[in-house]
């Protein structure tokens, strides 16, 4: 039997310190596992990079949700070979990984398709990182490590170390839905969720680095059962000292329950904001989603939030030109839109995803028809957040400050709703909750003052 002691516990080097180069696509959660990465890492020695000119190690952390994306993978590692050509021809040396779900989904075909690749490690598996480095660096060819253990990863990984005021904390992996337009359950596996306590200990970890905001995150994060609900998780960390803001994403409307809902209205630390995708506001389009709620129970949610809170926003994400969509059932999506009236969204044609039942139904709609629905859908999205932005204009709001502005002087948060927002202020703000005068608004931020001091 081969000794891998050595692998598992890798040595740090005593000499200079080598550089790390984490480029990462997708969602909240490829996010947090970059920054899990960076931990797993810096044992050895790894310092962070802010490009992977010079970098010993660069690690792609991709996304697969779309076949753009998927692509520019492989365009992406066609010029980190470059790079690595030119580092060997100067006698210097680069590791390339790729990590996330496309590593998951196609890892054969990386190793087939980019030759400079040394690593390709899925997202159940990069607390290995130490022992496949050690690995990789002996092996003739690429090493391929995509093991599904959510269990194994999350007690394996060494203590977060913050890194700003706001922080994800991962709470929930993988999905049971299996929604025909998404590979979700193929790259990340069955549900899993993480032991209450050990997530509360790691926010009470953070909070005590100064982290004021913790973002629990999940590809199903309301479907979360730790050994209590979500609701109850929320319940327990905004007790936690330091934790002044609490957020979640991304949510299931099937998965927003009573006691969620009530939460929103009785927990004054969870954020009046919530990211709750419909993807369509057709009935049958959803259905052939195999998204288990109609259009209807998606308005009865919408109606019970804003009964138990009354100010809260809401964002969500739209797929146009899903297979067999008629003009008319996008309409109606259309219309869930104006009835809804969203703070913000996220939409997208259909992406055909190998493997997924939808890839093979018939009705796949042209590019042409997709494209000019995905027009008028947006269209009608950024009058919507610029009306919601634009409401905003003489309210008093209070922003999590989280560091310096575009311009000298000035400073950057975000409002309870998500927004970015630009003020005059100093450094002496940040990780501090600053109420502002909201004076003016566009798309995508909002730009504000200290209020007036009242006379004396």
């Amino acid at each position: 039997m081969t000794d891998r002691s050595a692998d598992r516990h890798p040595q740090p080097q005593a000499s200079r310190a080598k550089r790390l180069y984490i480029e990462t696509h997708g969602c909240q959660m490829n996010v947090y596992d970059s920054e899990r990465m960076r931990d797993v890492l810096a044992p050895l020695g790894f310092v962070q990079a802010d490009a992977p000119e010079g970098a010993d190690l660069v690690i792609l952390n991709t996304c697969h949700i779309r076949e753009k994306a998927t692509e520019k993978v492989f365009s992406t590692l066609g010029r980190l070979k470059q790079e690595k050509d030119r580092r060997r021809a100067a006698g210097g040396q680069m590791t390339i990984a790729v990590a996330g779900c496309v590593a998951q989904a196609q890892g054969e075909e990386i190793a087939r398709r980019a030759p400079g690749v040394d690593l390709v490690v899925g997202p159940q598996a990069y607390h290995q990182l130490p022992e496949l480095i050690a690995r990789s660096a002996r092996a003739n060819g690429v090493t391929l490590e995509t093991t599904f253990t959510p269990e194994e990863k999350f007690d394996a990984l060494p203590a977060r170390a913050a890194s700003g005021v706001s922080a994800f904390v991962s709470v929930q992996e993988g999905c049971d839905k299996f929604c025909t337009f998404c590979v979700v359950p193929y790259t990340r596996g069955a549900e899993y969720s993480r032991p209450a306590e050990a997530v509360l200990a790691e926010t009470r970890a953070l909070a005590a680095q100064g982290v004021r905001e913790i973002v629990f995150i999940g590809q199903n994060v309301n479907a979360y059962h730790g050994g209590m609900s979500l609701a109850g998780l929320i319940r327990a960390a905004a007790q936690i000292p330091g934790v002044e803001r609490i957020r979640y994403t991304t949510s299931h409307p099937n998965e927003m329950s009573d006691d969620l809902i009530a939460a929103h209205g009785e927990i004054e630390a969870l954020m009046p904001f919530l990211h709750l995708p419909v993807q369509s506001g057709s009935t049958r389009v959803l259905r052939a989603m195999n998204r288990k709620h109609d259009a209807e129970a998606y308005l009865a949610i919408v109606e019970k939030l804003r009964a138990a809170r009354r100010d809260i926003a809401l964002s969500s994400d739209f797929i146009v030109g899903f297979p067999g969509e008629r003009e008319s059932e996008f309409e109606e999506t259309l219309a869930l839109v104006r009835a809804v009236g969203f703070a913000q969204a996220f939409s997208f044609k259909y992406s055909r995803r190998p493997g997924t039942p939808a890839a093979d139904m018939p009705g796949q709609v042209a590019d042409d028809v997709a494209r000019e629905r995905l027009q008028r859908l947006q269209a009608l999205l950024r009058a919507q957040q610029l009306a919601f932005n634009a409401q905003q204009i003489g309210k008093r709001l209070p922003v999590l400050v989280d560091g310096p502005g575009r311009h000298p002087g000035q400073m950057h948060g975000r409002s309870p709703y998500l927004q970015a927002v630009h003020f005059d202020g100093d450094e002496r703000q940040i990780g501090a909750v600053t109420t502002v005068e909201i004076t003016a608004a566009s798309l995508n931020s909002l730009g504000a003052r200290m209020p007036a001091k009242a006379p004396a």
